[in-house]
């Protein structure tokens, strides 16, 4: 797991990683409280593929619960990726959501997550 650091006073972390990061709400707590002790940043980007593909289905569950904890510990995340691919309306609607919002956003590039989180 490689950490490149963005924005002001470099806030943000960018979490360069070949292994899923983020399978379910454990493993999630565990970034949030890695990146909080040894960064002591509360604004994550990570790439699409560290999350697990089950996240991307939401009747499994697991987006809500994930992305509840990082609500619940004040943390904002930035996913990189193509979420063109998936054809359920739901997750698009989901995403869509997200992006109004101020804590969670589904982006493209990094260049546009850490614009969102800056």
């Amino acid at each position: 797991m490689n950490y490149t650091m963005f924005g002001k006073n470099d806030s943000i972390v960018y979490i360069e990683s070949e292994d899923v990061l983020i399978t379910d709400t454990q493993s999630a707590l565990d970034l949030i409280a890695t990146v909080s002790y040894e960064k002591d940043s509360n604004r994550i980007i990570l790439d699409k593929k560290a999350i697990n593909e089950e996240f991307f289905r939401l009747s499994s569950g697991i987006a809500g619960d994930v992305l509840q904890k990082f609500i619940n510990y004040h943390t904002k995340l930035a996913i990189i990726g193509d979420f063109s691919k998936y054809t359920s309306k739901s997750l698009h609607d989901f995403i869509y959501e997200c992006n109004k919002g101020k804590d969670i956003f589904f982006v493209e590039s990094l260049e546009q997550a850490v614009e969102k989180l800056s």
